[in-house]
């Protein structure tokens, strides 16, 4: 996903994305389903925005992650991942 296209990202992304990626291996430790992991972080993603931007920023930020996957980006993502079945 085109997450910093123009390396604008701010310092602490990448430890942002580690935290959440531990996040989701723990909960899939737990046996958590996929789509309920998924649901949960969008949720709080969405929450989260909503305490900090405006609706036009938000829709922005939806409006990029529907380009990537229209885009076939995720697509590509998954394809390049090994022996994950569709779905989780």
């Amino acid at each position: 996903m085109q997450l910093d296209p123009q390396g604008m990202a701010p310092d602490d992304l990448s430890h942002a994305g580690s935290v959440v990626d531990k996040a989701i291996e723990y909960m899939m430790d737990q046996k958590i389903a996929p789509i309920s992991v998924a649901s949960a972080l969008l949720g709080g993603a969405l929450g989260l925005l909503a305490r900090t931007m405006d609706d036009r920023a938000i829709a922005g930020v939806l409006r990029n992650a529907l380009m990537s996957v229209e885009s076939g980006e995720l697509r590509e993502m998954r394809e390049a991942m090994p022996d994950q079945p569709p779905g989780g």
